[in-house]
């Protein structure tokens, strides 16, 4: 996989809103009512990241879901994070 540009990644971060830039990742922190909501959230990630053999860096505590998003092989961000972080967010949508 390939290692996005620079120019690539601010690209796809206007279509991420709520997600913030790093050193080669990319991080958002979810809120939940409770721990069943994040819970079952993580769940359905888990199916989608599992699918597209790309899976992400998290911590959670009770509500909260803190994500964090590169793709270690390449060394930074590529198409697979952004599809990832889109689909996070779509799930989120859905609840």
């Amino acid at each position: 996989m390939k290692k996005l540009t620079e120019a690539q990644i601010a690209e796809h971060m206007k279509a991420l809103p709520g997600w913030e830039l790093g050193t080669d990742r990319i991080l958002r922190k979810y809120r939940f009512k409770d721990f069943v909501e994040a819970f079952a959230w993580m769940t359905g990630v888990a199916l989608i990241a599992e699918r597209m053999n790309h899976h992400p860096e998290w911590r959670n505590v009770w509500a909260t879901v803190e994500v964090e998003l590169t793709t270690h092989d390449a060394g930074g961000l590529t198409e697979a994070d952004m599809k990832l972080a889109a689909k996070m967010d779509e799930l989120n949508r859905l609840d």
